[in-house]
């Protein structure tokens, strides 16, 4: 998954010196290091990477549950785009079919979906602070007018 987010990452235009790469130890830690990335502003999106297999016990669905509110909570309190590619699955084999074989690349598409989000909020704020300006510049225009001026446009 990670090489295929890469990879998609670099078809779309990003440098490679511009990938930040951060390993985790656990799944559980990924939404604590994603806030840690997001919170710096230095990054357009955050892509969240990796497994958790079902076993015997309940500990699955706490760490599931868990690391999705945390993903999610992160991305909406920094307002930096966060993909979710974290597989959560009943078998290994499930997970390999998940990560490249017979149901698609989930790395790819949290890559490609990374790539849209920071787009479109890029897109979003751009036209804000351009609407922003261009709302000074009239303001700026109307106050120049001179008494005269503004008669006339009545």
């Amino acid at each position: 998954m990670f090489r295929s987010a890469f990879d998609g990452l670099l078809r779309c235009g990003a440098k490679r010196k511009d990938i930040q790469v951060v390993r985790v130890p656990g799944a559980f830690e990924i939404p604590s290091a994603a806030r840690t990335l997001a919170e710096t502003k230095k990054y357009d999106a955050i892509i969240c990477l990796g497994c958790l297999l079902r076993g015997d016990t309940a500990h699955y669905d706490v760490i599931v549950n868990e690391v999705a509110r945390g993903i999610g909570q992160s991305a909406q309190e920094t307002g930096v785009p966060h993909a979710f590619g974290v597989l959560t699955c009943e078998t290994l084999e499930q997970a390999i079919d998940r990560a490249g074989l017979k149901m698609g690349n989930k790395g790819l598409e949290a890559a490609l979906a990374a790539v849209e989000m920071a787009n479109l909020k890029q897109a979003v704020v751009g036209k804000k602070a351009a609407s922003s300006r261009q709302s000074a510049v009239r303001k700026k225009r109307k106050s120049k007018l001179s008494p005269r001026s503004k008669k006339r446009s009545r």
